[in-house]
């Protein structure tokens, strides 16, 4: 059984009123999520010891993450013969939390995010998804359709869509990018947000609430995929990467016997019927063993970060 905490969808006049200190405190935070849904608090998670926690960082906003993982947490309860709990949180941070605390024993979060979690725990990566036979991703930085922008260069002075402070396609790119161009979000952008899901800011970009952000590559092509109106009102002016696919990952001190159990279920989830459909419901090829390796281009660029700080 998986458990699911909904709460009551917001109108679309509160995306410009809901904001709230972000972990720079100079970049305002707008939760486009909160139009769908409010995501537990990690406090939600409580469960007794047999229930397996699967955390989902906020890729897709709430609502479309828990229709696409639902499927799969069930899959995994029942090879492991437990219940099934979906967790979910409102940033990276907190399932990166969740994950650390042992709260939950697997989590689907974003590549610049296991590597903070990598360095600050030793967060593993258990799996990686292949996608359309590769195991990389990629930032599309777009614009509204009608936008004569065609470089980030011509984005200076204007509004950008962050997804979370530490998502990697939806937030580390664009500041890299800035970093080479000897400015930073602050000085370059008049105003950024933080939209909290790779969705929510194709949406931010579609409607016309902002005049830029970069997004995960396969969450677009998802939803072209699924013939979402969204992304042909947008135009993708640059690509950046690639980079080593976001793991699903475990706290270093999971017991080893679930640890391993978990990898080889998910490695062999494209061997029966239901397990690829679950695959296919995901836009996932198959899961396969990360290469630490894919990692090293998203560590550089979390450097060239680090450095600007200093």
């Amino acid at each position: 059984m998986v458990k699911r905490w909904l709460s009551p969808s917001y109108p679309l006049w509160l995306l410009l009123l809901i904001a709230c200190a972000s972990t720079d405190a100079t970049i305002p935070r707008v939760r486009l999520g909160d139009l769908e849904t409010n995501a537990p608090t990690p406090s939600a998670a409580s469960a007794s010891d047999d229930v397996l926690r699967i955390a989902v960082a906020p890729v897709y906003s709430p609502r479309q993450g828990l229709a696409l993982y639902q499927d799969l947490a069930v899959y995994l309860g029942q090879k492991l013969n437990r219940p099934a709990q979906l967790v979910q949180g409102k940033t990276y941070d907190e399932i990166n939390n969740l994950v650390r605390e042992g709260t939950v024993a697997l989590a689907i979060v974003c590549t610049n995010a296991y590597l903070e979690g990598q360095e600050q725990f030793g967060m593993q990566a258990l799996v990686v998804p292949q996608v359309k036979g590769e195991t990389v991703y990629y930032a599309y930085l777009i614009v509204p359709a009608d936008s004569p922008a065609r470089s980030l260069a011509d984005l200076r002075g204007k509004t950008f869509a962050f997804s979370d402070p530490l998502s990697n396609t939806g937030r580390l790119v664009a500041v890299d990018q800035l970093l080479q161009m000897g400015t930073s979000p602050e000085a370059f952008f008049s105003r950024t947000i933080f939209t909290y899901s790779h969705d929510n800011s194709i949406k931010a970009v579609a409607e016309n609430l902002v005049d830029g952000a970069t997004v995960d590559n396969q969450v677009f092509d998802f939803l072209v995929d699924a013939n979402s109106p969204l992304p042909a009102r947008t135009k993708i002016i640059a690509r950046y990467g690639p980079f080593g696919s976001s793991p699903l990952v475990v706290n270093p001190n999971l017991d080893a016997k679930l640890k391993a159990e978990l990898r080889d279920i998910l490695l062999a989830l494209d061997a029966d019927d239901a397990g690829r459909a679950i695959l296919a419901q995901v836009g996932i090829d198959r899961f396969v063993v990360p290469d630490d390796r894919a990692y090293d281009s998203v560590r550089a660029m979390r450097e060239r970060a680090r450095m600007l700080k200093k």
